[in-house]
């Protein structure tokens, strides 16, 4: 009797239970499609378009002499932007500037400043006064010479003071100095250029890490506040790209240029707040924040970095050893 009864309860639940799994299966089903049409419209598609002059006239580009910055730099003047360069040696600016110029036949003007000093903006607010801005580059940013541990760092002091004004203040200050006039005309895009190192904590670039995941939480907080302005604030997490900061010296395909990675990252203005900019790194940033727990994150960036200290301390101390021994021989 009771093994009827099981039954009969088994020919009950049979319809309910075909329905909440062919629901589950129909609901993974249109959320994968989801995620590949998202994705396809991201990453094929784009929205290059977006980055015209229609914004404002100039586009301003911090730490524009190098790397990420200057790709960004090029690429915009090709799009027909008037170009204001910031950094810090005048005569790499003027390279630059000459060389946009040349090229693209914009405008160009320049301002050199240190970021690592906070004194720098009544300078700078003189020299964007009056222009009609429609894009900002916050790509200024300064890391580590070597990994190290925390109390370790040479000079610390400085070092600390350092990284917040040129990673930190600069961001904030020049969106203080930009976002006004764009509010007032309900258009205009900032892109802050964050880190991949911000996703996560990253020990022994501790304090670049986070400096780097305050642009990150930055950049959503004010998108936030100011997407029904009509602003664009994008933050942008790239892992490594083939730069003078990074010491990578031949591209791959997880490691592109500086060209290829801000080609790619400007299709995905206005598709994602956050965007690791190219598609191989948009894989690696779902891989270490979705698929590999946070605690093996954390375990293999520290291997990684402990390596690379060790490696470069060896390495100067045998420059060190080498210099000695060459001035005993003098």
């Amino acid at each position: 009797m009771n093994w009827m009864n099981v039954e009969e309860t088994l020919r009950r639940a049979e319809t309910p239970l075909f329905w909440v799994g062919a629901f589950t299966v129909a609901s993974l089903a249109l959320w994968l499609l989801y995620r590949l049409l998202s994705g396809f419209r991201i990453w094929v598609l784009g929205n290059g378009q977006l980055l015209t002059p229609k914004l404002g006239k100039w586009a301003v580009v911090t730490g524009a002499t190098d790397g990420i910055g200057k790709s960004y730099a090029e690429e915009l003047a090709r799009r027909g932007f008037a170009m204001m360069l910031i950094s810090r040696s005048q005569d790499k600016l003027d390279d630059v500037a000459r060389s946009l110029e040349d090229q693209f036949k914009v405008e160009t003007r320049t301002i050199a400043v240190d970021y690592g000093r906070s004194d720098i903006y009544p300078k700078i607010a003189v020299g964007l006064a009056g222009l009609e801005i429609g894009v900002l580059v916050n790509n200024v940013g300064v890391s580590y010479p070597y990994p190290e541990y925390f109390l370790h760092i040479p000079d610390l002091d400085n070092f600390i003071t350092n990284m917040i004004n040129v990673n930190i203040t600069s961001v904030c200050q020049m969106t203080r100095l930009v976002l006004p006039r764009m509010s007032e005309r309900s258009k205009g895009v900032i892109l802050n250029i964050s880190s991949a190192s911000g996703m996560y904590p990253v020990p022994l670039l501790t304090v670049y890490s986070s400096s780097k995941a305050f642009v990150d939480f930055f950049s959503r907080g004010l998108q936030e506040e100011y997407k029904r302005k009509g602003i664009i604030i994008q933050s942008v997490l790239p892992f490594f790209v083939a730069t003078k900061m990074t010491r990578i010296r031949k591209p791959t395909l997880d490691k592109p240029t500086p060209e290829r990675y801000v080609a790619a990252e400007l299709k995905t203005v206005g598709l994602q707040t956050q965007t690791n900019g190219y598609f191989p790194h948009a894989v690696m940033g779902w891989l270490t924040t979705k698929l590999v727990p946070s605690y093996l994150v954390n375990f293999f960036g520290a291997r990684m970095n402990r390596l690379q200290r060790t490696g470069y301390l060896r390495r100067r101390k045998l420059r060190e050893q080498k210099n000695g021994n060459s001035l005993k021989t003098e």
